[in-house]
């Protein structure tokens, strides 16, 4: 590491080092370990719970050669489910996934649905272990404070891991594909990148802003990646399919879900918000704050249009500093995509440990310690906050804002990398190069 970058760091935390004091990342992270064992993984490999049986019901209808064209079919779907025996029929549905998603159990489909699940958990937890040495070795972090971050995800990992989610494995992706760039490997990062791309959009405004940066040989191979994945599951289910989603696409845009309240806090979104506020429904939403629903469109496009165009402010602040900047840039990104979802569940926060982590390292260079740790301590709460406590604010007219709490803790996340790129001094352009590993090599450009 360099003397100038390793100087950006805060004076009294040592090179390395998440959090002051050198008990404090093991003991927290053993007590975390504990909590993984007895709340994910045991229930993961003893019982089956919902949404896995949606996945690996679609991967069996691809691998028995059954008619694909009709899995956003729900009652037919159900029908597949019950006569496959997998899960509870009459909770399972395949909307609104994209149509390649069908093809990602399909290694499993022959297995019996609670062996299966097994061997996704084992996966899932082998990404996990991968995600945590890489992370520590982009950010120069110990791998005891990098386990101790990534454990801090809380409810993200245990229900990931019940519930048979791939967001595990897609983040472990994005910190490869970040990995690689640092190590100058375009096409590896390119790759990992665009794997669950088509599946999961959380990576296609990653390889954007790659490709604005002009790094082509990345965004070529992340690109060839996607368009492989996509040919692929056109070929193997059918264009009328994936007509079809382009069809319901336009709904899941806007949260309004199959089998699903559109007015639920669970979704913890600007747009279930809004609706919830201004939109009057006599059963499932009675006492809105005001029965205006033009204002709730009004209200999502002006959110959402000033949050880009904050980011996009401060992404072209960060560009002038050149390589030192795709760190924080990637960070922003990663925050602000998740922010603008029109849906979020708690598996989803598992996209948050490649941006978060950056943001926070940011911090920590340029000497913010209190900005990293507020950092640190939203990141957690969204990882563990008892949302029983903000529930029955739901429907309750203007109170119901209190019932979004992951939501203002993803803004606020977003509010602090702001913060940091504006508001404190910029030493960044005084370091010299990074090196191409590290926590010196967070912005290396290949």
């Amino acid at each position: 590491m360099s003397p100038e970058v390793d100087a950006l760091r805060p004076q009294g935390l040592p090179r390395g080092r998440l959090l002051p004091g050198r008990a404090t990342a093991p003991l927290v992270a053993i007590a975390l370990m504990i909590l993984l064992v007895a709340k994910g993984i045991v229930p993961a490999l003893s019982q089956l719970d919902t949404d896995f049986p949606n996945y690996l019901t679609a991967a069996r209808i691809v691998a028995d050669g059954g008619p694909t064209d009709g899995l956003y079919d729900t009652p037919w779907f159900q029908e597949q489910m019950r006569r496959y025996r997998i899960g509870v029929p009459a909770e399972g549905k395949f909307a609104p996934f994209p149509p390649p998603t069908a093809l990602l159990l399909i290694p499993l489909a022959r297995l019996q649905p609670l062996d299966a699940l097994r061997i996704m958990t084992v996966v899932s937890l082998a990404c996990l272990s991968g995600a945590i040495i890489l992370l520590a070795k982009a950010l120069s972090w110990r791998t005891i404070d990098a386990a101790m971050f990534v454990l801090l995800s809380g409810y993200a990992i245990l229900s990931g891991l019940r519930f048979g989610q791939p967001y595990i494995v897609a983040s472990f992706c994005c910190i490869l594909g970040y990995y690689a760039y640092l190590k100058k490997r375009p096409w590896l990062a390119g790759i990992s990148f665009g794997l669950f791309a088509p599946i999961k959009y959380f990576a296609l405004p990653l390889l954007l802003y790659f490709a604005v940066r002009q790094q082509y040989q990345l965004v070529f191979s992340g690109s060839v990646t996607i368009l492989t994945i996509v040919l692929a599951s056109i070929a193997l289910l059918g264009w009328p399919l994936h007509v079809e989603y382009l069809a319901i696409l336009g709904n899941h845009l806007i949260a309004r879900l199959d089998m699903q309240d559109s007015f639920t806090a669970s979704f913890q979104s600007f747009d279930s918000l809004f609706r919830r506020l201004f939109t009057f429904d006599a059963s499932a939403n009675p006492l809105p704050l005001a029965a205006m629903p033009g204002l709730q469109t009004l209200a999502v496009v002006i959110t959402k249009g000033a949050l880009i165009s904050v980011a996009i402010a401060a992404l072209i602040r960060l560009a002038r500093s050149a390589a030192a900047g795709v760190a924080p840039s990637i960070g922003l990104i990663g925050i602000l995509t998740l922010l603008l979802a029109p849906a979020t569940a708690t598996y989803h926060f598992a996209l948050l440990w490649l941006p978060v982590g950056l943001v926070i390292d940011f911090a920590l260079r340029r000497g913010a310690k209190f900005c990293a740790y507020f950092m640190v301590g939203a990141y957690a709460l969204i990882g563990f906050f008892p949302y029983r406590l903000t529930a029955g604010f739901e429907g309750r007219g203007g109170l119901s804002v209190l019932a979004y709490p992951r939501l203002w803790l993803l803004l606020a996340l977003f509010i602090a990398c702001i913060y940091c790129v504006w508001r404190l001094p910029n030493p960044i352009h005084r370091a010299v190069a990074p090196e191409p590993a590290g926590i010196a090599a967070i912005g290396a450009s290949p």
